[in-house]
C-alpha cells in the first residue's frame, strides 16, 4: 500500500475521470456520446474521449483557442466511446479521439475506424506503450483499490481486491460498480479475472474466478447515480472503492478526506490513455496538427501540472510532479495478456450485466 494524498494539492474542481462513483465521465455541455455535437461547425474539430473530467474538457478547449484550434470536447465512457467510434465508421462525427486504452483503441483500429499517422513527437514516446501506428500514448494511469485512512489504518486496511468480500469487515464497506460502460471499471475486472484464467472455463475463466465476480457484486455498496465515491467515503457510507490514479489528491481536497490505496501482491492494471487520428476525418490536416500540438512536451508538461497526471513524453516528464513521476518509478504493474483481454471483454461483460449485476 502506498499514500497518494502527497500527489500534490493543485488540481481543479470535481467532475469524473473514468468510473469513481457517480456517473463516469459525463458529457460536456458541448455534446454527448449518444448523439452529435451540438451546434459543431465546419471549422471545429470534434474531440471524442472518456477524459474530459476534472476539468479537463474546459481546460484543453482553452489551451487549444489559445494555440488557434477550436474544438468541441465530446465526453463519454471508454467503452461507449469505442463503441460510438465503431458505429460511426462510415460516417464519422469525431476528428480526433484520446484518452482511450490500449484495449479500446484495438478494437477500434480493428474496425478499421482509424487512419494512420505518426506525430512529429512521436520519437519522444516509447511506441511500445501504443501501436506504433495509429494511436500513440499520451499519459499513464494507474487503477487503484482506495480506502478511507482516517478511518482505516494501513494494517487494517484489505491487502488486495478479494479481501473485500472474503472479509466481513470489509462486506458492505466499498463501492461496486452500475455499469460496465468505463474504462476503470473493465480494467478492475480485467485484473481481477485474469488470475482466474482457464482455457476451459467458461469465456477463458474458471469457475472459481466467477465466483469472485458473483462476490464482489454480492457483498458491495451499490454505486449511487450521480454521487461521487469520495462524497460516500467522506459521509461514511462507504469506506472504500475503485479509482483511477490521477483523480485522488483533488478529490481528497474537494472531500476532506484521506485516501490511500492498496497494491496488491501481483500488481495493479496499468492503463496507457493514447490518441488517435480518426478515419474519414473532413478536416484531416487541422486534425493532424492538433494530435501534434496536443501531444508534444510542452502542452504534455503543463497538462501534467494541472492534473497531476504522468505523462509518457520523456520531455514532458521533468514538468510532471516528482511525487508522480517516483509513484509510477516503484508502482508494480500486474503481468496482464492484454490480447486475451481484449478478446474475451465482450463477453466477460455481457456475462456480468446479465448475471451478475443486479
Amino acid at each position: 500500500m502506498r499514500k497518494l494524498q502527497t500527489l500534490v494539492a493543485a488540481a481543479v474542481a470535481a467532475t469524473l475521470l473514468a468510473g469513481c462513483g457517480g456517473p463516469a465521465n459525463p458529457p460536456s455541455s458541448s455534446g454527448d456520446a449518444s448523439g452529435s455535437p451540438a451546434g459543431a461547425s465546419p471549422d471545429t474539430l470534434v474531440v471524442y474521449t472518456n477524459s474530459n473530467g476534472e476539468g479537463r474538457g474546459d481546460w484543453l478547449t482553452k489551451k487549444a483557442a489559445d494555440a488557434g484550434f477550436k474544438i468541441e470536447i465530446v465526453g463519454a465512457g471508454g467503452a461507449d466511446a469505442t463503441n460510438k467510434l465503431i458505429a460511426e465508421k462510415n460516417n464519422p462525427i469525431a476528428d480526433v479521439a484520446f484518452g482511450l486504452n490500449n484495449m479500446y483503441f484495438s478494437q477500434v483500429k480493428n474496425e478499421g475506424a482509424l487512419e494512420a499517422y505518426q506525430p512529429k513527437w512521436a520519437g519522444d514516446v516509447d511506441k511500445g506503450l501504443g501501436d506504433g501506428e495509429t494511436y500513440w500514448p499520451l499519459v499513464k494511469q494507474a487503477i487503484l483499490l482506495g480506502y478511507n485512512s482516517d478511518k482505516i489504518s494501513k494494517d487494517a486496511a484489505p491487502k488486495d481486491w478479494t479481501d473485500l468480500w472474503t472479509k466481513d469487515e470489509f462486506k458492505s464497506r466499498y463501492e461496486r460498480v452500475t455499469g460496465m460502460g468505463t474504462a476503470t471499471a473493465q480494467l478492475v475486472f480485467a485484473g481481477i479475472l485474469s488470475r482466474y484464467r482457464d482455457d476451459s472455463g467458461d469465456l477463458g475463466i474458471s469457475d472459481e474466478g466467477w465466483k469472485q465476480v458473483e462476490q464482489y457484486f454480492k457483498n458491495g455498496s451499490p454505486a449511487v447515480a450521480k454521487t461521487d465515491l469520495f462524497a460516500r467515503i467522506a459521509s461514511g457510507e462507504v469506506d472504500m472503492g475503485q479509482m483511477p490514479s490521477s483523480i485522488i489528491a483533488e478529490r481528497e481536497k474537494s472531500f476532506k478526506v484521506n485516501v490511500d490505496t492498496v497494491v496488491p501482491s501481483v500488481g495493479v492494471p496499468l492503463a496507457v490513455e493514447q490518441i488517435a487520428l480518426v478515419k474519414g476525418t473532413k478536416k484531416k490536416e487541422q486534425a493532424q496538427k492538433f494530435i501534434d500540438w496536443f501531444g508534444s512536451a510542452g502542452v504534455q508538461g503543463e497538462f501534467a501540472q494541472q492534473f497531476n497526471s504522468m505523462p509518457v513524453n520523456k520531455g514532458a516528464q521533468a514538468k510532471a510532479n516528482p511525487e508522480v513521476v517516483n509513484f509510477f518509478a516503484d508502482l508494480k504493474q500486474q503481468d496482464i495478456d492484454w490480447n486475451f483481454v481484449q478478446k474475451n471483454m465482450g463477453s466477460w461483460v455481457e456475462k456480468i450485466e446479465l448475471e451478475y449485476m443486479t
